[in-house]
Parts: structure tokens; sequence; C-alpha cells
């Protein structure tokens, strides 16, 4: 091989090391420099430091000990008692059992069973006020019409759809809708006996 070959391509070049030029290079491109700049600086990085993480602490033990705590009148057993009682009772007796109740008025049946219909007139009851209507119910008489309101007709179920109704109480609700309707109807009283079934 050539002896110039090597020396034409492959030049070394070796350079000195400056430690000044080195040292000012480096303070024109330091980006690690603090943003603690003064001794008071310092000083309040360092409280801040200790006093931050204390406040943490003291925080986080006064909330685990100052948890609310159950108040010792609700865990009294009469409190728990009344907390956990049933919605509703069931009571088992013979139905003889219950007090007497006063019969109805008929203006007071009226306006909880029988308005539904007969106020309306669905499904073809006779409506209250009707008169052309009733008048052909009434010539029946009071007994009828006590007798198949009892037992239910055409569309009306048995005693207006509420079995509670005594017949007394039926027997007043029809003189009641009756004399609305034009009719003149005496109210039956209530030892009277009422129209058989």
């Amino acid at each position: 091989m050539r002896r110039g070959f090597w020396r034409r391509h492959f030049r070394a070049r070796i350079r000195t090391l400056n430690p000044l030029r080195k040292a000012r290079r480096m303070s024109e491109h330091d980006t690690h420099s603090s943003f603690i700049k003064t001794p008071q600086q310092l000083v309040v990085v360092i409280v801040l430091a200790f006093v931050v993480p204390i406040i943490g602490i003291v925080l986080m033990v006064q909330l685990v000990v100052n948890r609310p705590h159950a108040d010792p009148v609700a865990l009294k057993p009469e409190a728990v008692a009344a907390r956990i009682q049933p919605v509703g009772k069931v009571e088992f007796g013979a139905a003889g059992d219950a007090a007497p109740r006063a019969p109805k008025s008929g203006e007071e049946v009226v306006k909880t069973v029988c308005s539904v219909c007969h106020q309306t007139g669905a499904a073809g009851a006779p409506k209250i006020g009707d008169n052309a209507a009733w008048a052909k119910l009434l010539k029946a008489g009071l007994g009828e019409l006590t007798k198949n309101a009892i037992a239910g007709v055409k569309a009306m179920p048995p005693r207006g759809g509420n079995p509670e109704l005594s017949d007394l109480e039926i027997a007043r609700a029809i003189v009641h809708m009756g004399n609305l309707s034009g009719g003149k109807l005496k109210e039956p009283a209530e030892g009277a006996p009422a129209a058989k079934k």
C-alpha cells in the first residue's frame, strides 16, 4: 500500500483542553439554576418544608379522631325498636271483635262509592240528576232497587263494589240519589228491616 494514502485520508486533530474556556461556556448555558437567590428565601423554604407536612398530619389526626359518633339516646333499645317497627300490623280475630260502627248516611255512601259511576253515567249507570232515567227506576220501588243494588245489576258489582256496605247504607244511598233526581223517597230508619237479598 502506499504511504501517502493513509496520510491524505486520515488526519487526526488534537486539541488542547483549556479549563477556563469550558467554564465560560457552562455559565452561559446553565439551565439548572435555583429559584432560591437570597438567604431569606432559603429560610422560608426550610420552614415551609417542616410546617406544611406537620399541618397535614395534624389535620388527618383530627379527621380520624373527631369522627361523628352515634347519639347514645338513639342506641337505646326502645329507640331502635321504634325505628325498625313494621309498617303495618296484621291482627287475627273474629269479625265481631271490632267495635260496631255507625251506619253511613246516604250522602256519604254516594260520595265515596256510588258517584264513581252515577256522577258520570259510566257503564250505563243512570246519572244523578237525570230525572227521566231515575223515574223509570223509581217506579219499581225502593225495595226492588235495594235488592238489585245488593246483588248487582248489569255492569254494577254487588253492593256497588264495596262489600262492607250494609243493606241499610245501600238503601240510604239509593234514597239520596233518587231524591236528587226528582224522586220523593223516604229514608229508611236505622232499626227498620232492610230489603231481602
